[in-house]
């Protein structure tokens, strides 16, 4: 099962993703000035909000599932509608610059969109109260939809993923308040607000928008030759690229041959809103591994461990439960270039030490990043 992604939507855009089968979020009235080019006027808080939004687009892959969750408005509650698939494997920009696709019919700017196509599309629409509240059904805390929980509690986020257990769970919750029974097959929908329902349409509408390709790895290096701060950005393009086989030193960094099954990104685990920076679901013969990633724009140290802690933690209690998997904590960081110094024996030290902590789990991954021929060179060490 691929993995799904929810996209916060109110009524009036919701229509237009149905008519032109696509799903974007946005973010003000920002224009990006740095894709594709190494520096941005924007301030940098500005910037960081953009990419991380970048990098929640950048895990779409083909067949991906999108689901639409539309926002309460006046009497209506809000409601999770679907299903439908990713139509293609990378997301695209279309600039807030006066020439945006269907901007003032939006009534907003969405800058990051991808195309979609009918997967099993129900009329009916799950509410929140059922898909979050409600806890008939579930034996256990655990078993809810706690990403859309932390989600709700943080109120960002316009596009966000769920683990593939609870994808099962919502989509049953659509299945059965529709009663198994899809829209007849047709690529013509659009959204009837009076009655909160997906209604067929005989309008045929083209998406005709521009589809300019994202690529923020100039960026990414200039930030990084000097000295500024670029985790997000380091973020986003491991999403991007992971997988992908667009970057070889990274896949046999991450994934050891192994398939991915599932992607995610600023993976809520908590309601102090930890989050891991990517989460993989890999598949090992007929066994699964959970591998959890903090990233570092900066060398390594002691302190890195902590983090990774309340991942694994949470991991435990929450995840292992529904889908039963290996623990594989990993440490993406800066490449540590005099490897004689004696604080660089202290961090594997404290490596070593939480391996003692976790023995339920795969030892700690550490793996290193340089440049090289204008990209980023990954590779595991081994300690």
């Amino acid at each position: 099962m691929p993995t799904t992604h929810v996209f916060i939507v109110d009524s009036n855009t919701f229509k237009f993703h149905l008519e032109y089968q696509f799903a974007g979020t946005g973010a003000s009235e920002n224009i990006i000035d740095f894709n594709n080019a190494a520096t941005t006027q924007l301030h940098h808080s500005t910037e960081n909000n953009l990419v991380n939004m970048i990098a929640d687009f950048q895990r779409i892959r083909k067949d991906d599932f999108i689901a639409f969750y539309v926002r309460r408005g006046g009497d209506y509650e809000g409601k999770f509608f679907g299903i439908f698939k990713a139509k293609y494997s990378l997301p695209f920009l279309d600039n807030n610059d006066g020439k945006q696709f269907l901007r003032q019919q939006l009534n907003k700017s969405l800058t990051f969109r991808t195309l979609i196509e009918p997967f099993e599309v129900y009329a009916k629409g799950v509410t929140e109260w059922e898909a979050l509240d409600t806890i008939r059904g579930l034996s256990s805390p655990n078993q809810m939809l706690w990403s859309l929980i932390y989600r709700k509690l943080k109120a960002t986020r316009g596009n966000t993923m769920i683990t593939l257990y609870e994808s099962e769970r919502l989509f049953k919750l659509l299945r059965d308040k529709n009663l198994r029974q899809t829209l007849n097959n047709n690529l013509n929908y659009t959204y009837e607000n009076s009655t909160q329902e997906i209604v067929l349409s005989e309008n045929q509408q083209n998406y005709t928008g521009r589809q300019d390709a994202i690529n923020i790895l100039p960026r990414l290096l200039n930030k990084y030759m000097n000295g500024q701060a670029f985790e997000s950005h380091l973020q986003a393009y491991i999403v991007e690229n992971i997988g992908r086989n667009t970057n070889q030193s990274l896949d046999n960094s991450l994934l050891n041959g192994l398939q991915m099954e599932w992607l995610g990104n600023e993976v809520y685990c908590g309601v102090g809103m930890q989050r891991i920076d990517v989460a993989m679901s890999l598949v090992n013969n007929n066994s699964k591994i959970m591998e959890a990633v903090e990233l570092k724009a900066v060398e390594a140290s002691t302190g890195n461990i902590r983090q990774l802690q309340r991942y694994v933690d949470w991991l435990e209690q929450y995840y292992i439960p529904n889908r039963i998997s290996d623990i594989q904590p990993a440490l993406v960081s800066k490449k540590i270039e005099d490897k004689s110094q004696s604080y660089y024996k202290d961090i594997i030290d404290s490596f070593k030490l939480f391996n003692g902590r976790n023995p339920n789990c795969m030892p700690l991954k550490y793996i290193e990043y340089d440049i090289s021929n204008d990209d980023l060179v990954f590779g595991q060490i081994f300690y």
